[in-house]
């Protein structure tokens, strides 16, 4: 097909030059904002009397004619074009002849993709956060389900204390809430219009920037021209958001992982979210969980290579940027298989609670609580402390608990061990007691959850009324 720009050039195009030079097998994917761009930017020119009113009101017929087309799969992509913004200027020209050939009137490619990815990624934050509200409330179900449900909790991979699953996966409710957080925020400084700056110095027809900003739903326009075109500090923002996501999402598929194993056995996995061993017949694998812990990697590439692509850049638009597209679709793509995968996975796992409580009364992981009671007699902290490991290198020595050493033996250490020891060192008791703020007590799970789903309720609230209208 003839190129748009074909009048400076005399010869052809080298063909595997085109095929380099094309982005249509990846950027077709915003045909939807590519027109309703391009409807906001013939409304503006017939508004102005930059073209007739029947000019636009032609252009955004034929335009809504070819999204419709394209929807329904009568409308095929040509592989030949060389990006989604000359596909569709040749399909409505052809459609609805002269008149289509006004279209890209004061503005250019580089402002035209500038807005279709800033409405493309708009749209995806959208998807992205619903996606990470639904995990949310996966891990409050699960939470509260299993708030009381004892289990050892960890300091370099070594028993530490006692906690609850209900608390452990909260932990995780939290990082995904920030990571929601930071989209919302990416979203805040990618919603100005950089539709007007044209290729890099404005346009000298009397446009109207802010109608167009405003009618696509955008918070105001880029106020300086240049910057416009050659922003992409949002595409990096977002992937970053992604990227502390996927770390997030990582390190919870890496516990998930360890609980399936058989030397902790704290877990069960769904068979519809396991594998099995093609020589090996015993095995069930957490492969989804280990997809998403690997994920994680491309989406650090990702983030990567719009860095890389940046960062040598001088202004304003340069042909490198193409590649800012195929990084941050991969990123949302990835992020969101992931998170449409591990909430279901999530949801149906099986809790050993009996394997978390042996392991839990296996690791002195009530020794604080032992030392604390000390405390309580009247012992200094230091001084507790040091008895209470002497007391542990003594279990170890007999094979004992802290549980089950008797209390004679306790009062070899020091004379305030008394009757009301055992009732301290207790592990449910324990995890009871640990009523400082945001810890594992019941009334702080209960105080967590409804957090989280407060603020998973303002959210929606937030969605409902934006998409009300």
């Amino acid at each position: 097909m003839d190129k748009m720009w074909a009048g400076r050039f005399t010869g052809e195009l080298d063909s595997k030059a085109n095929d380099f030079n094309s982005s249509i097998r990846f950027d077709s994917r915003m045909y939807f904002q590519d027109i309703e761009g391009s409807m906001a930017h013939a409304a503006m020119l017939g508004a102005k009397r930059i073209i007739t009113q029947e000019e636009s009101d032609a252009i955004i017929s034929g335009l809504a004619g070819i999204l419709d087309d394209l929807d329904a799969g009568r409308l095929q992509f040509d592989p030949e074009a060389e990006d989604i913004h000359m596909f569709v200027e040749k399909v409505l020209t052809e459609r609805i002849g002269e008149p289509g050939k006004k279209l890209h009137t004061a503005r250019s490619r580089n402002d035209q993709v500038a807005l279709d990815t800033r409405l493309y990624l708009r749209d995806e934050c959208t998807e992205l956060s619903q996606l990470i509200f639904s995990l949310m409330d996966t891990i409050c179900v699960q939470a509260e389900k299993y708030a009381a449900t004892i289990m050892p909790g960890y300091t370099h991979m070594q028993r530490a204390q006692p906690v609850t699953f209900g608390h452990h996966l909260l932990a995780y409710a939290m990082m995904f809430k920030r990571d929601a957080e930071r989209i919302e925020d990416a979203v805040k400084r990618m919603n100005y219009s950089p539709i007007g700056c044209c290729a890099l110095a404005g346009t000298t027809y009397d446009t109207d920037r802010d109608m167009e900003a405003y009618s696509l739903g955008f918070a105001g326009i880029c106020m300086n021209s240049l910057d416009g075109v050659s922003d992409r500090d949002f595409c990096v923002e977002l992937c970053s958001a992604l990227a502390t996501l996927m770390m997030h999402l990582s390190r919870f598929s890496e516990e998930i992982i360890m609980w399936a194993s058989w030397e902790f056995k704290f877990i069960e996995l769904d068979d519809a979210y396991s594998t099995g061993s093609s020589i090996m017949p015993q095995k069930k694998n957490p492969d989804m969980a280990e997809l998403c812990r690997g994920k994680t990697g491309r989406v650090y590439g990702d983030l990567i290579t719009l860095l890389t692509v940046l960062k040598g850049l001088p202004l304003a638009y340069n042909k490198d940027m193409q590649e800012d597209k195929e990084a941050i679709f991969d990123a949302c793509d990835t992020v969101k298989q992931c998170l449409e995968i591990f909430t279901p996975m999530l949801a149906t796992l099986t809790v050993r609670a009996d394997n978390m409580r042996a392991a839990a009364a296996g690791g002195f992981i009530n020794a604080t609580d032992l030392a604390d009671y000390l405390t309580r007699k009247g012992l200094p902290f230091r001084s507790a402390y040091k008895i209470t490991g002497q007391i542990v290198a003594r279990c170890i020595a007999e094979g004992q608990t802290l549980e089950t050493l008797p209390l004679e033996t306790y009062r070899e250490f020091s004379d305030k061990f008394d009757d009301d020891l055992y009732d301290a060192i207790n592990i449910e008791n324990c995890v009871a007691r640990r009523t400082s703020a945001g810890g594992p007590s019941a009334g702080w799970i209960a105080r967590q959850i409804d957090y989280i789903r407060t603020f998973l309720t303002t959210k929606k609230r937030e969605m409902e009324a934006k998409y009300s209208v």
